[in-house]
Protein backbone atom coordinates (compact mmCIF):
# COMPACT_ATOMS: atom_id res chain seq x y z
CA UNK A 1 0.00 0.00 0.00
CA UNK A 2 1.02 3.39 -0.60
CA UNK A 3 -1.04 5.17 2.96
CA UNK A 4 -1.88 9.05 2.66
CA UNK A 5 0.29 8.64 6.01
CA UNK A 6 3.68 6.85 6.13
CA UNK A 7 5.97 5.31 8.76
CA UNK A 8 9.69 5.44 8.06
CA UNK A 9 12.21 3.69 10.17
CA UNK A 10 14.73 6.66 11.16
CA UNK A 11 18.49 6.21 13.04
CA UNK A 12 20.61 9.39 13.17
CA UNK A 13 23.99 9.86 14.57
CA UNK A 14 23.47 12.33 18.40
CA UNK A 15 24.67 15.50 18.29
CA UNK A 16 27.93 16.27 19.39
CA UNK A 17 30.77 19.33 19.62
CA UNK A 18 31.64 17.91 16.12
CA UNK A 19 28.45 18.10 14.85
CA UNK A 20 26.11 20.76 15.97
CA UNK A 21 23.40 19.99 13.78
CA UNK A 22 20.06 21.51 14.91
CA UNK A 23 17.82 18.20 15.94
CA UNK A 24 15.26 18.79 12.89
CA UNK A 25 17.57 19.30 10.71
CA UNK A 26 19.26 16.33 12.01
CA UNK A 27 16.16 14.26 11.47
CA UNK A 28 15.30 15.36 7.55
CA UNK A 29 19.43 14.36 6.98
CA UNK A 30 18.53 11.35 8.26
CA UNK A 31 15.31 10.80 6.08
CA UNK A 32 17.03 12.05 3.46
CA UNK A 33 19.40 8.85 3.16
CA UNK A 34 16.67 5.89 2.72
CA UNK A 35 16.36 5.03 -0.40
CA UNK A 36 13.14 7.23 -2.64
CA UNK A 37 13.48 10.24 0.22
CA UNK A 38 16.93 11.73 -1.57
CA UNK A 39 15.29 14.58 -3.82
CA UNK A 40 12.04 14.47 -2.07
CA UNK A 41 10.01 18.08 -0.57
CA UNK A 42 10.10 17.70 2.99
CA UNK A 43 8.14 20.18 5.43
CA UNK A 44 7.81 20.49 8.93
CA UNK A 45 4.44 23.06 10.14
CA UNK A 46 5.31 25.42 12.28
CA UNK A 47 2.96 23.99 14.73
CA UNK A 48 4.93 21.00 14.87
CA UNK A 49 7.73 22.14 15.31
CA UNK A 50 9.01 22.60 19.14
CA UNK A 51 6.91 18.88 19.49
CA UNK A 52 8.55 16.96 17.11
CA UNK A 53 11.82 18.09 18.11
CA UNK A 54 11.60 17.26 21.80
CA UNK A 55 9.98 13.77 20.59
CA UNK A 56 13.21 12.86 18.77
CA UNK A 57 15.75 13.92 21.13
CA UNK A 58 13.62 11.65 23.74
CA UNK A 59 13.71 8.70 21.36
CA UNK A 60 17.52 9.01 21.66
CA UNK A 61 17.87 10.15 17.85
CA UNK A 62 16.27 6.99 16.51
CA UNK A 63 12.90 5.53 16.02
CA UNK A 64 9.71 5.83 13.45
CA UNK A 65 9.14 9.11 11.70
CA UNK A 66 6.02 9.66 10.39
CA UNK A 67 5.18 11.59 7.44
CA UNK A 68 1.93 12.76 5.86
CA UNK A 69 1.99 13.00 1.64
CA UNK A 70 1.64 16.04 0.66
CA UNK A 71 -0.18 16.36 -2.74
CA UNK A 72 1.31 17.62 -6.20
CA UNK A 73 1.05 21.46 -6.91
CA UNK A 74 -1.57 20.30 -9.61
CA UNK A 75 -4.10 18.31 -9.48
CA UNK A 76 -3.48 14.92 -10.97
CA UNK A 77 -0.28 12.32 -11.52
CA UNK A 78 2.59 14.01 -10.70
CA UNK A 79 5.01 15.46 -13.69
CA UNK A 80 7.52 12.53 -14.63
CA UNK A 81 10.90 12.67 -12.07
CA UNK A 82 8.74 15.03 -9.65
CA UNK A 83 9.74 13.99 -6.15
CA UNK A 84 7.09 13.21 -3.61
CA UNK A 85 6.46 16.03 -1.12
CA UNK A 86 5.87 15.00 2.88
CA UNK A 87 4.90 16.88 5.83
CA UNK A 88 6.97 15.63 8.62
CA UNK A 89 4.75 15.55 11.95
CA UNK A 90 5.89 13.21 14.65
CA UNK A 91 8.35 10.91 15.78
CA UNK A 92 7.53 7.80 17.91
CA UNK A 93 10.27 5.28 19.88
CA UNK A 94 8.58 2.52 17.91
CA UNK A 95 5.85 1.40 15.14
CA UNK A 96 2.87 1.40 16.80
CA UNK A 97 0.45 -1.89 16.28
CA UNK A 98 -2.27 0.11 14.03
CA UNK A 99 -2.18 3.46 12.37
CA UNK A 100 -6.41 4.43 12.17
CA UNK A 101 -7.60 6.53 9.79
CA UNK A 102 -10.81 7.67 8.89
CA UNK A 103 -12.68 7.54 5.59
CA UNK A 104 -16.21 10.10 5.16
CA UNK A 105 -18.85 10.05 2.59
CA UNK A 106 -20.22 13.43 3.83
CA UNK A 107 -23.58 13.31 2.33
CA UNK A 108 -26.31 16.07 2.62
CA UNK A 109 -28.97 13.50 4.85
CA UNK A 110 -26.32 11.28 6.36
CA UNK A 111 -23.08 10.97 7.60
CA UNK A 112 -20.95 7.28 7.09
CA UNK A 113 -17.63 6.88 7.88
CA UNK A 114 -15.36 3.66 8.28
CA UNK A 115 -12.20 3.37 10.43
CA UNK A 116 -9.20 2.01 8.43
CA UNK A 117 -5.73 0.41 9.70
CA UNK A 118 -3.16 2.55 7.05
CA UNK A 119 -0.93 -0.54 7.92
CA UNK A 120 -2.83 -3.31 7.20
CA UNK A 121 -5.84 -1.46 5.25
CA UNK A 122 -8.32 -3.73 7.55
CA UNK A 123 -11.56 -2.08 8.38
CA UNK A 124 -11.73 -1.67 12.02
CA UNK A 125 -15.35 -0.21 12.07
CA UNK A 126 -17.96 1.63 10.09
CA UNK A 127 -20.75 3.63 11.51
CA UNK A 128 -23.61 6.09 10.17
CA UNK A 129 -24.76 9.36 11.21
CA UNK A 130 -27.77 11.84 10.64
CA UNK A 131 -26.44 14.99 9.39
CA UNK A 132 -27.39 17.54 11.85
CA UNK A 133 -27.50 20.28 9.65
CA UNK A 134 -30.98 19.35 8.93
CA UNK A 135 -31.89 21.49 11.33
CA UNK A 136 -30.99 24.79 9.79
CA UNK A 137 -32.66 22.90 6.18
CA UNK A 138 -33.46 20.12 4.65
CA UNK A 139 -31.53 20.54 1.23
CA UNK A 140 -28.70 22.58 0.08
CA UNK A 141 -30.65 25.17 -1.07
CA UNK A 142 -32.27 26.41 1.79
CA UNK A 143 -28.83 25.70 3.81
CA UNK A 144 -27.00 27.91 1.34
CA UNK A 145 -29.64 30.81 2.35
CA UNK A 146 -28.92 30.02 5.84
CA UNK A 147 -25.56 30.28 5.83
CA UNK A 148 -25.43 34.16 4.22
CA UNK A 149 -27.48 34.88 7.03
CA UNK A 150 -26.71 35.94 10.75
CA UNK A 151 -28.94 34.00 13.20
CA UNK A 152 -30.22 34.60 16.55
CA UNK A 153 -27.36 31.38 17.32
CA UNK A 154 -25.02 33.42 15.40
CA UNK A 155 -23.35 33.58 12.01
CA UNK A 156 -25.41 30.82 9.72
CA UNK A 157 -22.03 29.44 8.18
CA UNK A 158 -20.31 29.03 11.32
CA UNK A 159 -23.39 27.30 13.06
CA UNK A 160 -23.35 25.03 9.81
CA UNK A 161 -20.18 24.03 10.14
CA UNK A 162 -20.01 23.66 13.70
CA UNK A 163 -23.03 21.18 13.17
CA UNK A 164 -21.30 18.84 10.90
CA UNK A 165 -17.80 19.18 12.30
CA UNK A 166 -19.70 17.74 15.86
CA UNK A 167 -21.00 15.03 13.66
CA UNK A 168 -17.41 13.73 12.51
CA UNK A 169 -16.21 14.38 15.90
CA UNK A 170 -18.89 11.81 17.17
CA UNK A 171 -18.56 8.99 14.10
CA UNK A 172 -14.61 9.32 15.33
CA UNK A 173 -15.23 9.02 18.64
CA UNK A 174 -18.04 6.33 18.49
CA UNK A 175 -16.10 4.28 16.29
CA UNK A 176 -11.98 4.43 18.28
CA UNK A 177 -13.97 3.74 21.01
CA UNK A 178 -15.12 0.53 19.43
CA UNK A 179 -11.97 -0.34 18.15
CA UNK A 180 -10.18 0.05 21.58
CA UNK A 181 -8.44 3.45 20.63
CA UNK A 182 -8.89 7.02 21.50
CA UNK A 183 -10.28 9.06 18.67
CA UNK A 184 -6.76 11.17 19.07
CA UNK A 185 -5.02 8.40 17.64
CA UNK A 186 -6.81 8.75 14.21
CA UNK A 187 -4.29 9.93 11.64
CA UNK A 188 -5.55 10.95 8.93
CA UNK A 189 -8.97 12.00 7.24
CA UNK A 190 -10.60 11.71 3.75
CA UNK A 191 -13.54 13.54 3.02
CA UNK A 192 -15.81 12.44 -0.25
CA UNK A 193 -19.25 15.05 -0.21
CA UNK A 194 -21.20 17.41 -2.38
CA UNK A 195 -19.46 20.78 -3.16
CA UNK A 196 -22.04 22.77 -0.76
CA UNK A 197 -21.14 20.08 1.92
CA UNK A 198 -17.28 20.83 1.49
CA UNK A 199 -18.11 24.35 1.62
CA UNK A 200 -19.82 23.88 4.83
CA UNK A 201 -17.56 21.43 6.22
CA UNK A 202 -14.39 23.68 5.57
CA UNK A 203 -16.61 27.01 6.71
CA UNK A 204 -16.18 28.73 3.06
CA UNK A 205 -18.98 30.76 1.66
CA UNK A 206 -21.29 29.23 -0.47
CA UNK A 207 -22.98 32.19 -1.72
CA UNK A 208 -22.00 32.04 -5.32
CA UNK A 209 -22.99 28.08 -6.11
CA UNK A 210 -26.68 28.79 -6.51
CA UNK A 211 -25.85 31.88 -8.52
CA UNK A 212 -25.16 32.17 -11.99
CA UNK A 213 -22.98 31.45 -13.71
CA UNK A 214 -22.48 29.33 -10.39
CA UNK A 215 -19.00 29.08 -9.02
CA UNK A 216 -17.15 27.30 -6.00
CA UNK A 217 -14.82 29.06 -3.77
CA UNK A 218 -12.20 26.33 -4.38
CA UNK A 219 -12.44 22.95 -6.57
CA UNK A 220 -9.31 21.37 -4.96
CA UNK A 221 -8.46 22.34 -1.39
CA UNK A 222 -5.44 21.35 -0.40
CA UNK A 223 -5.21 19.34 2.62
CA UNK A 224 -5.78 21.28 6.08
CA UNK A 225 -4.60 19.74 9.64
CA UNK A 226 -7.31 18.37 11.94
CA UNK A 227 -6.51 20.76 14.67
CA UNK A 228 -7.27 23.88 12.61
CA UNK A 229 -10.88 22.20 12.16
CA UNK A 230 -12.11 21.56 15.39
CA UNK A 231 -11.51 17.89 14.97
CA UNK A 232 -10.79 15.51 17.94
CA UNK A 233 -8.84 13.40 15.91
CA UNK A 234 -4.94 13.60 16.14
CA UNK A 235 -4.02 17.68 15.80
CA UNK A 236 -1.43 16.96 12.71
CA UNK A 237 -4.24 14.70 11.46
CA UNK A 238 -4.30 15.64 7.91
CA UNK A 239 -7.66 16.10 6.43
CA UNK A 240 -7.89 15.96 2.22
CA UNK A 241 -11.40 16.97 1.21
CA UNK A 242 -11.85 15.51 -2.30
CA UNK A 243 -11.62 17.75 -5.10
CA UNK A 244 -14.67 18.50 -7.45
CA UNK A 245 -15.63 20.11 -11.01
CA UNK A 246 -18.02 22.37 -10.36
CA UNK A 247 -21.21 23.59 -8.54
CA UNK A 248 -23.36 20.81 -9.13
CA UNK A 249 -20.48 17.61 -9.70
CA UNK A 250 -18.48 17.36 -5.83
CA UNK A 251 -15.64 14.74 -4.97
CA UNK A 252 -18.34 12.24 -3.93
CA UNK A 253 -18.85 11.34 -7.28
CA UNK A 254 -15.27 11.63 -8.44
CA UNK A 255 -14.61 9.10 -5.61
CA UNK A 256 -17.63 6.48 -7.11
CA UNK A 257 -15.69 6.49 -10.46
CA UNK A 258 -12.58 5.66 -9.09
CA UNK A 259 -13.98 3.13 -7.09
CA UNK A 260 -16.24 1.40 -9.61
CA UNK A 261 -13.23 1.86 -12.14
CA UNK A 262 -14.95 3.47 -14.68
CA UNK A 263 -11.59 5.45 -15.63
CA UNK A 264 -9.75 2.80 -16.60
CA UNK A 265 -12.76 0.55 -18.22
CA UNK A 266 -11.81 -0.33 -21.58
CA UNK A 267 -15.40 0.12 -22.99
CA UNK A 268 -18.25 2.58 -21.90
CA UNK A 269 -20.13 2.06 -19.19
CA UNK A 270 -21.95 3.72 -16.40
CA UNK A 271 -22.22 4.89 -13.23
CA UNK A 272 -26.05 5.73 -11.65
CA UNK A 273 -25.58 7.06 -7.82
CA UNK A 274 -29.33 8.16 -6.26
CA UNK A 275 -29.29 10.06 -3.39
CA UNK A 276 -30.43 14.26 -2.84
CA UNK A 277 -29.86 13.83 -6.94
CA UNK A 278 -29.44 11.15 -9.28
CA UNK A 279 -25.98 12.05 -10.28
CA UNK A 280 -24.72 9.70 -13.68
CA UNK A 281 -21.54 9.18 -14.91
CA UNK A 282 -20.89 7.51 -18.75
CA UNK A 283 -17.16 7.12 -20.30
CA UNK A 284 -14.45 4.99 -20.13
CA UNK A 285 -10.64 5.28 -20.22
CA UNK A 286 -10.61 7.56 -22.82
CA UNK A 287 -13.95 10.13 -21.67
CA UNK A 288 -15.76 10.90 -19.35
CA UNK A 289 -19.67 13.03 -19.54
CA UNK A 290 -21.72 13.43 -16.28
CA UNK A 291 -25.10 14.96 -15.30
CA UNK A 292 -27.17 15.25 -12.39
CA UNK A 293 -31.10 15.84 -11.64
CA UNK A 294 -33.22 15.80 -9.29
CA UNK A 295 -34.82 12.25 -9.23
CA UNK A 296 -33.89 10.78 -5.73
CA UNK A 297 -35.67 12.43 -3.00
CA UNK A 298 -38.92 9.48 -3.70
CA UNK A 299 -36.32 6.61 -4.52
CA UNK A 300 -34.64 7.02 -1.26
CA UNK A 301 -38.35 7.50 1.15
CA UNK A 302 -38.39 11.46 1.00
CA UNK A 303 -41.69 11.85 -0.46
CA UNK A 304 -43.60 8.78 0.57
CA UNK A 305 -45.76 9.48 4.51
CA UNK A 306 -44.21 5.99 5.18
CA UNK A 307 -41.03 6.36 3.27
CA UNK A 308 -37.99 6.45 4.81
CA UNK A 309 -34.14 5.44 4.20
CA UNK A 310 -33.25 0.95 4.01
CA UNK A 311 -32.83 -0.01 7.40
CA UNK A 312 -33.89 -2.83 9.63
CA UNK A 313 -37.27 -3.23 9.86
CA UNK A 314 -38.11 -1.27 6.73
CA UNK A 315 -39.70 -3.26 3.66
CA UNK A 316 -37.64 -3.82 0.91
CA UNK A 317 -39.17 -6.43 -1.06
CA UNK A 318 -43.22 -6.68 -1.77
CA UNK A 319 -44.52 -8.87 -4.38
CA UNK A 320 -48.38 -9.96 -4.99
CA UNK A 321 -50.35 -12.78 -6.55
CA UNK A 322 -51.72 -11.36 -10.43
CA UNK A 323 -54.32 -14.12 -10.31
CA UNK A 324 -55.10 -13.99 -6.08
CA UNK A 325 -54.16 -10.12 -5.78
CA UNK A 326 -52.66 -11.60 -2.66
CA UNK A 327 -49.88 -9.28 -1.17
CA UNK A 328 -47.01 -10.55 0.38
CA UNK A 329 -43.48 -8.58 2.10
CA UNK A 330 -40.10 -8.89 3.68
CA UNK A 331 -38.57 -6.29 6.06
CA UNK A 332 -34.80 -5.47 5.99
CA UNK A 333 -33.24 -7.99 8.80
CA UNK A 334 -35.94 -10.62 8.54
CA UNK A 335 -35.59 -13.72 5.79
CA UNK A 336 -38.67 -14.95 5.79
CA UNK A 337 -41.76 -13.31 3.91
CA UNK A 338 -44.35 -12.22 5.94
CA UNK A 339 -47.54 -13.91 4.10
CA UNK A 340 -51.10 -12.59 3.11
CA UNK A 341 -53.87 -13.89 5.67
CA UNK A 342 -56.99 -14.66 5.20
CA UNK A 343 -58.50 -11.66 7.79
CA UNK A 344 -57.89 -7.57 7.56
CA UNK A 345 -55.92 -7.62 10.56
CA UNK A 346 -52.94 -10.36 9.18
CA UNK A 347 -50.68 -12.14 10.63
CA UNK A 348 -47.93 -10.12 13.34
CA UNK A 349 -44.32 -10.62 11.93
CA UNK A 350 -41.68 -11.35 14.22
CA UNK A 351 -39.84 -8.19 12.96
CA UNK A 352 -42.58 -5.38 12.41
CA UNK A 353 -42.68 -2.77 9.82
CA UNK A 354 -41.87 0.68 10.14
CA UNK A 355 -42.26 1.95 6.88
CA UNK A 356 -41.29 1.49 3.37
CA UNK A 357 -37.83 2.31 1.59
CA UNK A 358 -37.36 3.22 -2.16
CA UNK A 359 -36.36 -0.48 -3.49
CA UNK A 360 -39.90 -1.27 -1.32
CA UNK A 361 -42.14 0.95 -3.37
CA UNK A 362 -40.51 0.07 -6.36
CA UNK A 363 -41.47 -3.46 -5.98
CA UNK A 364 -44.71 -2.69 -4.75
CA UNK A 365 -45.37 -0.04 -7.61
CA UNK A 366 -44.07 -2.80 -9.89
CA UNK A 367 -46.14 -6.01 -8.75
CA UNK A 368 -49.23 -3.50 -8.83
CA UNK A 369 -48.77 -2.96 -12.79
CA UNK A 370 -48.16 -6.46 -13.28
CA UNK A 371 -51.19 -7.55 -11.16
CA UNK A 372 -53.40 -4.66 -13.34
CA UNK A 373 -54.20 -3.14 -9.76
CA UNK A 374 -52.46 0.26 -11.47
CA UNK A 375 -52.82 1.30 -15.01
CA UNK A 376 -49.76 2.42 -16.98
CA UNK A 377 -50.32 6.28 -15.87
CA UNK A 378 -49.47 4.73 -12.06
CA UNK A 379 -53.36 5.16 -11.13
CA UNK A 380 -55.46 2.55 -8.36
CA UNK A 381 -57.62 0.78 -10.46
CA UNK A 382 -60.27 0.30 -7.37
CA UNK A 383 -61.99 -2.44 -9.09
CA UNK A 384 -58.82 -4.93 -8.69
CA UNK A 385 -57.56 -3.80 -5.40
CA UNK A 386 -59.96 -5.48 -2.33
CA UNK A 387 -59.76 -4.53 0.57
CA UNK A 388 -56.48 -3.40 0.69
CA UNK A 389 -57.89 -0.28 -1.04
CA UNK A 390 -58.49 2.75 1.45
CA UNK A 391 -59.09 6.18 2.18
CA UNK A 392 -56.51 8.30 3.34
CA UNK A 393 -56.01 11.91 4.65
CA UNK A 394 -54.48 12.06 0.83
CA UNK A 395 -57.08 10.18 -0.79
CA UNK A 396 -56.85 6.50 -2.28
CA UNK A 397 -54.40 4.73 -0.78
CA UNK A 398 -53.22 0.68 -0.56
CA UNK A 399 -52.37 -0.64 2.55
CA UNK A 400 -49.05 -3.20 2.37
CA UNK A 401 -48.67 -3.85 5.78
CA UNK A 402 -51.51 -4.26 8.77
CA UNK A 403 -51.45 -2.38 12.06
CA UNK A 404 -50.62 -6.22 13.78
CA UNK A 405 -48.15 -6.36 10.88
CA UNK A 406 -46.46 -3.08 11.99
CA UNK A 407 -44.25 -1.26 14.38
CA UNK A 408 -46.41 0.71 16.82
CA UNK A 409 -49.83 -0.53 15.52
CA UNK A 410 -49.69 1.73 12.53
CA UNK A 411 -50.52 0.71 8.99
CA UNK A 412 -47.86 1.23 6.58
CA UNK A 413 -49.97 2.52 3.13
CA UNK A 414 -48.86 4.28 -0.06
CA UNK A 415 -51.03 6.59 -1.26
CA UNK A 416 -51.91 7.74 -4.78
CA UNK A 417 -49.86 11.18 -3.95
CA UNK A 418 -46.89 8.45 -3.04
CA UNK A 419 -47.02 6.63 -6.38
CA UNK A 420 -47.68 9.82 -8.15
CA UNK A 421 -44.10 11.49 -6.91
CA UNK A 422 -42.74 7.72 -7.70
CA UNK A 423 -43.66 8.48 -11.64
CA UNK A 424 -42.21 11.55 -11.57
CA UNK A 425 -39.01 10.08 -10.07
CA UNK A 426 -38.78 7.17 -12.24
CA UNK A 427 -39.98 9.72 -15.54
CA UNK A 428 -36.99 11.76 -14.61
CA UNK A 429 -34.54 8.83 -13.66
CA UNK A 430 -35.04 7.44 -17.47
CA UNK A 431 -34.76 10.65 -19.25
CA UNK A 432 -31.29 11.72 -17.18
CA UNK A 433 -29.97 8.33 -18.62
CA UNK A 434 -31.64 8.77 -22.33
CA UNK A 435 -30.45 12.36 -22.34
CA UNK A 436 -27.03 11.31 -21.81
CA UNK A 437 -26.40 8.58 -23.70
CA UNK A 438 -27.87 10.61 -26.49
CA UNK A 439 -25.58 13.79 -25.92
CA UNK A 440 -22.61 10.96 -26.27
CA UNK A 441 -23.92 9.65 -29.41
CA UNK A 442 -24.40 5.86 -27.85
CA UNK A 443 -27.16 3.50 -27.75
CA UNK A 444 -27.92 1.89 -23.81
CA UNK A 445 -26.59 -1.66 -25.85
CA UNK A 446 -23.29 0.31 -25.93
CA UNK A 447 -22.65 -0.43 -22.27
CA UNK A 448 -21.09 -3.36 -20.69
CA UNK A 449 -21.70 -3.14 -16.95
CA UNK A 450 -24.29 0.15 -15.28
CA UNK A 451 -22.98 0.53 -11.76
CA UNK A 452 -25.70 1.41 -9.31
CA UNK A 453 -24.33 2.91 -6.09
CA UNK A 454 -25.87 4.15 -3.31
CA UNK A 455 -28.36 1.47 -0.76
CA UNK A 456 -30.94 2.64 -3.58
CA UNK A 457 -28.18 0.13 -5.68
CA UNK A 458 -28.04 -2.25 -3.16
CA UNK A 459 -31.77 -2.52 -2.71
CA UNK A 460 -33.01 -2.29 -5.78
CA UNK A 461 -34.67 -4.99 -8.18
CA UNK A 462 -33.44 -4.18 -11.41
CA UNK A 463 -36.26 -6.10 -12.96
CA UNK A 464 -38.79 -4.03 -11.02
CA UNK A 465 -36.94 -1.15 -12.44
CA UNK A 466 -36.96 -2.10 -15.80
CA UNK A 467 -40.89 -2.65 -15.75
CA UNK A 468 -41.86 0.69 -14.51
CA UNK A 469 -39.15 2.19 -17.03
CA UNK A 470 -37.03 3.34 -14.55
CA UNK A 471 -34.02 2.23 -16.16
CA UNK A 472 -33.20 0.22 -19.67
CA UNK A 473 -34.55 -2.58 -20.68
CA UNK A 474 -30.96 -4.23 -20.75
CA UNK A 475 -29.95 -7.93 -19.57
CA UNK A 476 -30.18 -8.21 -15.92
CA UNK A 477 -26.66 -8.91 -15.55
CA UNK A 478 -25.83 -5.45 -16.57
CA UNK A 479 -26.34 -4.05 -13.56
CA UNK A 480 -24.18 -4.40 -10.68
CA UNK A 481 -25.13 -2.87 -7.16
CA UNK A 482 -21.90 -1.23 -5.42
CA UNK A 483 -23.15 0.10 -2.39
CA UNK A 484 -21.90 3.60 -1.23
CA UNK A 485 -19.17 3.97 -3.93
CA UNK A 486 -18.39 7.51 -2.18
CA UNK A 487 -17.31 5.83 0.78
CA UNK A 488 -15.68 3.24 -0.99
CA UNK A 489 -13.58 5.88 -3.22
CA UNK A 490 -12.69 8.16 0.17
CA UNK A 491 -11.46 4.74 1.37
CA UNK A 492 -8.73 4.09 -2.08
CA UNK A 493 -7.66 7.36 -1.32
CA UNK A 494 -6.37 7.08 2.24
CA UNK A 495 -5.04 3.52 1.15
CA UNK A 496 -3.32 4.06 -1.82
CA UNK A 497 -1.53 6.93 -4.10
CA UNK A 498 -2.32 5.73 -7.83
CA UNK A 499 -6.06 6.38 -6.62
CA UNK A 500 -5.52 10.20 -5.39
CA UNK A 501 -3.73 10.72 -8.52
CA UNK A 502 -6.27 9.46 -10.32
CA UNK A 503 -9.32 11.21 -8.44
CA UNK A 504 -6.93 14.41 -9.73
CA UNK A 505 -6.82 13.15 -13.01
CA UNK A 506 -11.05 12.50 -13.72
CA UNK A 507 -11.42 16.18 -12.03
CA UNK A 508 -9.42 17.54 -15.23
CA UNK A 509 -10.44 15.63 -18.03
CA UNK A 510 -14.62 14.63 -17.18
CA UNK A 511 -17.44 17.03 -18.89
CA UNK A 512 -20.45 18.21 -17.21
CA UNK A 513 -23.81 18.47 -19.14
CA UNK A 514 -26.32 21.12 -17.57
CA UNK A 515 -30.05 19.03 -17.83
CA UNK A 516 -31.81 21.76 -16.47
CA UNK A 517 -31.69 23.87 -19.68
CA UNK A 518 -31.83 20.78 -22.18
CA UNK A 519 -34.99 20.67 -23.87
CA UNK A 520 -34.18 17.49 -25.22
CA UNK A 521 -34.40 15.97 -21.40
CA UNK A 522 -38.41 17.87 -20.70
CA UNK A 523 -39.39 15.75 -23.72
CA UNK A 524 -37.76 12.54 -22.77
CA UNK A 525 -39.33 13.31 -19.23
CA UNK A 526 -43.09 13.61 -20.93
CA UNK A 527 -42.66 10.50 -22.86
CA UNK A 528 -41.21 8.72 -19.50
CA UNK A 529 -44.45 9.60 -17.51
CA UNK A 530 -46.26 6.25 -18.38
CA UNK A 531 -45.49 2.31 -17.58
CA UNK A 532 -42.80 1.60 -18.95
CA UNK A 533 -43.11 4.56 -21.35
CA UNK A 534 -45.36 5.65 -24.22
CA UNK A 535 -42.93 3.81 -26.78
CA UNK A 536 -43.55 0.16 -25.50
CA UNK A 537 -40.69 -0.91 -28.03
CA UNK A 538 -37.97 0.57 -25.28
CA UNK A 539 -39.36 -2.01 -23.16
CA UNK A 540 -39.52 -5.40 -24.71
CA UNK A 541 -39.72 -7.42 -21.93
CA UNK A 542 -42.00 -5.73 -20.12
CA UNK A 543 -45.21 -7.74 -20.80
CA UNK A 544 -48.36 -6.00 -20.97
CA UNK A 545 -50.84 -7.09 -18.19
Amino acid sequence: MTALVRLLQVTASPPSLQDNTGDLDRLQRAIRTRPGFAACRLAVPYRRLGRLAARFRACGFQGVALLNELPPAVPGPAPAGEPAGWELVDFLAATPLRLPALALDLGTTHLEAVLLDLLSGDELGRATRENSQIVHGADILSRIHFAAGQQEAGNGLALLQAAVIGDVNALASKLAGEAGLAAAEIRALSVAGNTAMGHFFLGLDPYQLCREPYIPVVNAPGPVAAAELGLNLHPAAPVHVLPGVGSYFGGDLLAGIVACDLDLAAEPAMLIDVGTNAEVVVGCRDWLVACAGAAGPALEGGVAKMGMRAGPGVIERVSIDPDSGALSFRVIGEDRVVAESSSAVGAPSTLPARGICGSGIIDLMAELFLAGMIDIRGKFRPERMGERLVQGPDGPALVVAWPAEAAGGEAVVVSQVDLDALMRSKAAMYAILATLMEQVGLPFSALGRIYVAGAFGRHINPRQAVVLGMIPDLPLATYRPVGNSSLAGARRYLLDREARERIGAVAKKITYLELNVNHEFMIRFSGSRFIPHTDRSLFPSVPVP
